[in-house]
């Protein structure tokens, strides 16, 4: 689907086709072309029309890309990830989204879902500010609308983790360690998100292209740091991560140490009784008890029990058990 704005003379309109007269700068106009999940016909705007680099285009219409800023004649390439966290599927999923940043328009391609994208393309024919700053200023609303994004999806990971945390010094369910490995895969794919991010992020900040103006620039640094302090948090969940993992396996195996103490005891336990079991079921003369026959059991089940009770008495004294 294409959706095209038209910013000029203080108005914005939504318009069906685009006059080739627009993409001069000097016409004074802004344009913010949108493609979502855009079919093969419909992508020929961008070799058509704005005449883009067939490496962008093959770029743009790809289905993954790391983010990256790439300056081709007359216009800046570059792809940006929203982030969709999803704690059932255990994984930031990524939806890049493709920018061509021109002097007089902006066209941006994504795969139909971009939350940041679709609220701007609603309010923009009923605030015309939005596009009153220009190409620059409608990328920046974008980029800086899906780095806010990324804080509540933080949040989901963040509070799985506590969530985690508790359960490592609980229940520690057999399942759990499942679940650690999973969030393990999560924040590792929040670091691939968010570092080459802030690398491009950071490169608009510095002025290193002559379209960012210093007033743009001071806000791209603005959206620089809030990647810079998540990339920081994906290091500490790192961290975070590692840490319940051990703490995990290290109840795991208290849990198994007492177990095996106990099964030790009872072992231990019973080794005497078998022992005295055994000589007395012999057919042979052995020591006899008094009392007559009867009474062979009894003491033989007496002497059974004074010996476990002085073995249970001497390992309670050894605090063995």
């Amino acid at each position: 689907m294409i959706t095209i704005f038209l910013h000029r003379d203080g108005r914005t309109e939504h318009v069906q086709s685009i006059d080739r007269s627009w993409l001069n700068p000097a016409s004074g106009a802004t344009l913010w072309v949108d493609l979502a999940a855009p079919s093969i016909p419909e992508s020929l705007i961008l070799s058509d029309t704005f005449a883009f680099h067939p490496l962008s285009v093959e770029d743009a219409m790809s289905v993954l890309q790391y983010p990256k800023i790439e300056p081709y004649d007359g216009y800046l390439y570059v792809v940006l990830h929203g982030i969709d966290f999803r704690q059932a599927e255990h994984g930031f999923r990524t939806h890049d989204v493709d920018f061509f940043l021109g002097r007089s328009y902006l066209v941006t391609v994504h795969d139909g879902y971009s939350p940041s994208i679709d609220a701007l393309r609603d309010h923009c024919p009923r605030n015309a500010n939005l596009m009153g700053d220009g190409p620059v200023g409608l990328f920046h609303r974008i980029v800086d609308s899906m780095v806010d994004g990324y804080r509540p999806e933080v949040e989901k990971l963040e509070n799985a983790l506590d969530e985690m945390e508790d359960a490592v010094f609980t229940e520690a369910p057999q399942e759990l360690i499942r679940d650690i490995l999973a969030q393990k895969r999560d924040v590792s794919s929040l670091r691939r998100v968010t570092t080459p991010q802030r690398d491009v992020i950071g490169r608009l900040a510095r002025r290193e292209f002559v379209d960012i103006s210093s007033e743009m620039a001071l806000r791209f640094r603005d959206v620089y740091d809030h990647l810079v302090r998540l990339n920081d948090e994906a290091y500490v969940f790192q961290d975070r991560i590692t840490g319940i993992l051990d703490a995990h396996l290290s109840n795991v195996s208290n849990r198994l140490n007492q177990v095996m103490k106990v099964l030790t005891v009872l072992t231990t336990v019973f080794m005497p009784l078998t022992l005295l079991s055994g000589l007395w079921g012999m057919n042979i003369p052995l020591p006899r008890f008094p009392g007559g026959d009867a009474a062979q059991f009894w003491w033989l089940a007496g002497i059974m029990v004074a010996v476990v009770a002085m073995m249970l008495a001497f390992f309670r004294r050894r605090r063995w058990i």
